[in-house]
């Protein structure tokens, strides 16, 4: 198996011929072929091989055979030698997003600029396109994908089934719909690599770490589907606790609820844009006023331990750990970011008043000389419980969003794990690089899943 990097050219021949340069013949054993499979994606097409006497690695593809094979670009890009009887050129990697609004400029609607990112920097590394989910045609195994062309503009082009799937699908409700199930089960029947899976619930990721005892030891204590008298009893033991939606996302339907012995219960919430403090003397009022805002959803929350976080001007602090699978395999932190709260806001949101900051910035005003080895500490964390969810989760992963906090013993506690973060983080001016960084390691991680990769990397 080979595996190298070549120009690809088109010529006009109409007839379904593949000229490889000397060099290029000679390092795929092909010299003294009469003909060869061509391979992109899932398909696979004969045709009549030739040398060309030109320096370099060049393949050039006649008219005839572009249009078989369905090639969507000449330039840069792999070519695996799998055998003397078939090149595959490629990678071919799909990005599955979608958007309730679309335009010509922005057929992604607001995730337009991250996948326009993302196709732009591998360009030079595989054949990258977007698509949704309706523009895949399962009949004939083809994708009217959506590709960058020349001057940064969109251009729609018809290729095979990809090698990969990187799925960007937006929301929830986006995914849990027949159409999606379907969708990512045929990719899985036709042994096309298709991650992230979906978005986690909040209890999903307690349910997969439930027999990972160092995993758990980093986890506050928490209970689905709590009974009253339930979360009580936390109350009374913790003195203040987390109550979450299963499903929620961006702080939204969070409670922070408090228990002073002498002073009563205490709800904080927010509300129309803003916070909310509510006191109560007895614990059934605050039951009422939760069953009142809620009725039977309350059934789908979670209650968990709340820890005193480090603060920075009375404020507490935790950290989003974006992570990553490198083109090892291999989980590694792109970027972390600070997440100071807003005064008497239940989270660290910046749409709830938060504001960001770098760790480094956050760890030094709170731990000082220590900032550095705490940091490094909560890197190796964040890895190990990457590695425990991936070994318990029965689909592909390929990133995670960690909410981590550190209390003031320096201790780390993971709050949440997503399965699709958000990248507000790197809207940071010093998260920049990382966030480039995080978008090289997505791009990495589809070429190692592809098994674009020589022999002795696949052992």
């Amino acid at each position: 198996m080979s595996l190298t990097l070549c120009n690809v050219h088109f010529t006009q021949r109409p007839e379904r011929v593949v000229w490889l340069s000397s060099p290029l013949a000679k390092l795929l054993k092909l010299n003294g072929r009469k003909s060869i499979n061509v391979k992109l994606g899932r398909d696979t097409v004969p045709a009549s091989v030739r040398t060309i006497n030109r320096k370099g690695h060049h393949v050039y593809l006649s008219s005839g055979l572009r249009r078989s094979v369905r090639i969507p670009n000449s330039g840069n890009v792999y070519l695996l030698g799998d055998s003397d009887t078939e090149i595959k050129l490629g990678p071919l990697i799909g990005i599955l997003t979608d958007s309730s609004y679309r335009s010509s400029e922005a057929p992604f609607g607001p995730r337009t600029t991250f996948i326009k990112q993302l196709l732009t920097l591998g360009r030079k590394k595989a054949y990258f396109f977007a698509f949704t989910p309706r523009d895949i045609n399962w009949q004939q195994e083809t994708v009217h994908g959506w590709f960058l062309d020349g001057s940064g503009g969109w251009t729609r082009k018809v290729v095979p089934l990809p090698d990969v799937v990187y799925n960007r699908l937006p929301s929830r409700r986006a995914e849990t719909g027949s159409e999606i199930v379907t969708l990512r089960e045929r990719f899985v029947r036709k042994k096309i690599p298709f991650f992230n899976w979906s978005f986690f619930n909040k209890s999903d990721v307690y349910n997969l770490l439930s027999n990972e005892p160092e995993a758990l030891s980093h986890l506050p204590e928490s209970i689905n589907n709590p009974s009253p008298a339930k979360i009580k009893e936390m109350l009374e033991k913790h003195h203040f606790l987390y109550f979450k939606p299963t499903g929620g996302s961006l702080g939204n339907g969070i409670y922070r609820l408090t228990y002073h012995p002498r002073r009563g219960y205490y709800a904080r919430y927010r509300r129309n844009g803003s916070n909310v403090l509510l006191r109560f003397n007895q614990f059934s009022s605050l039951v009422r006023m939760l069953r009142a805002r809620h009725g039977s959803t309350l059934s789908r929350y979670v209650v968990q331990q709340g820890i005193r976080l480090v603060e920075i001007d009375n404020c507490p602090i935790d950290f989003r750990f974006h992570m990553h699978k490198d083109g090892s395999n291999n989980w590694v932190v792109a970027g972390i970011g600070a997440k100071k709260a807003g005064r008497g806001s239940v989270t660290t949101h910046i749409k709830n008043g938060g504001s960001l900051m770098t760790p480094e910035q956050a760890l030094s005003r709170t731990f000082g000389d220590k900032a550095q080895e705490i940091l490094g500490n909560a890197k190796q964390v964040a890895v190990r419980l990457s590695e425990a969810i991936e070994r318990n989760y029965t689909h592909t992963l390929g990133e995670l969003g960690l909410d981590i906090g550190i209390d003031r013993d320096a201790n780390i506690w993971m709050f949440e794990a997503n399965a699709k973060p958000g990248r507000s983080i790197f809207k940071h001016p010093a998260l920049k690089a990382q966030g480039r960084a995080s978008m090289e390691y997505i791009l990495d991680h589809c070429l190692y899943l592809s098994k674009f990769r020589r022999k002795e990397e696949t052992s």
